[in-house]
């Protein structure tokens, strides 16, 4: 028995279908996360991802919790595009003829696909963790002048602002071709890659962890070898790889982060590469800042992963060119 060979523009329309509609899903809490993850010890203006979530909408209003999502949605096409293709591509090469793989060679296939997707995964994080933390920059300012002017005792202390005067119309209004000019400007091409070692770092043990345990998960909602998984096993197996891999590799994701963050308050560190930043945030936040967003992060990845591999599997892209849908996971 021969494999069928795999058609990489089938697989690639799967990939941006399954992109655009898992971010439309998960956005607002992504959102949640980035702000969560720049803030600082004694800078705390959310408590929590609800927290985060309700003060954004009060204060920027509804459309707030999706700021960043333009620049997000055009980029996570070619970005789960490659991401999911190419990791097709090379279980099937490393396959070499055979209907098995072993978890090395899933592993390797993962660590291909991570490496592949930085391509397009840099520039669309840098753009959108700065249109992101907009909102989170004003409201710390406005909690900082009114410590100030009402001389409110620790300056670590959590306030309960009140979020009730609408939107706020000091936030900066940027956009992301506004970013992409001024960095391209200031810092030419590499300036759009601000935190790649950082994004391999994060992505690379991601999908070496991801791909495998989707893989044997999946495996077992099938009833015989020849059957795909019914979708909903598919949603559960990538909602149960995601969240694994997406906590595990959370503290690479802080610092990748903070790295990608060009606007900062007055009190807020900047930082000279990733050993850099690593340091400064074990010396004044301690360990469990590696941690932060942990929950927002997991409840991003679980169903983004979930609702991209269900897309994934119809084979939207197969039924566009008039070919039958192949489940590489077969293998």
């Amino acid at each position: 028995m021969t494999q069928q060979p795999i058609s990489l523009p089938a697989k690639l329309i799967n990939g941006g279908v399954a992109g655009l509609v898992g971010v439309t899903c998960v956005f607002p809490i992504d959102l949640a996360k980035t702000r969560l993850q720049n803030q600082r010890g004694n800078q705390q203006v959310y408590k929590n991802m609800m927290d985060c979530l309700i003060k954004t909408v009060r204060s920027e209003g509804y459309f707030g919790m999706y700021r960043g999502a333009a620049v997000n949605l055009t980029l996570v096409t070619p970005e789960k595009a490659i991401k999911l293709a190419a990791n097709d591509f090379f279980r099937q090469r490393l396959s070499m003829g055979e209907l098995k793989l072993n978890v090395f060679q899933e592993m390797l296939a993962g660590c291909g696909a991570g490496t592949c997707q930085v391509i397009i995964t840099t520039p669309m994080e840098m753009l959108k963790i700065q249109l992101q933390d907009a909102g989170r920059l004003v409201a710390q300012q406005r909690q900082l002048a009114l410590l100030h002017t009402v001389k409110l005792g620790a300056a670590g202390t959590v306030m309960n602002c009140s979020y009730s005067m609408g939107p706020v119309s000091s936030i900066r209004k940027v956009s992301a071709i506004q970013i992409t000019q001024d960095l391209l400007r200031t810092k030419g091409i590499q300036g759009l890659y601000k935190g790649l070692g950082a994004t391999l770092m994060r992505d690379i043990p991601f999908s070496v962890v991801y791909f495998p345990l989707f893989a044997h998960v999946n495996q077992l909602g099938k009833t015989s070898e020849d059957e795909k998984a019914p979708f909903y096993w598919s949603f559960i197996s990538g909602c149960v790889a995601g969240c694994t891999a997406a906590v595990a590799v959370n503290p690479c994701d802080v610092v990748k982060t903070r790295l990608q963050s060009l606007n900062k308050s007055a009190n807020e560190d900047s930082y000279n590469g990733v050993t850099d930043c690593i340091r400064k945030i074990m010396r004044r936040e301690g360990p469990t800042a590696f941690l932060k967003g942990a929950g927002c992060r997991a409840l991003i990845i679980a169903p983004l992963f979930g609702i991209a591999q269900v897309v994934y599997s119809i084979g939207v892209g197969e039924f566009l060119l008039g070919q039958t849908p192949f489940n590489l996971y077969s293998v």
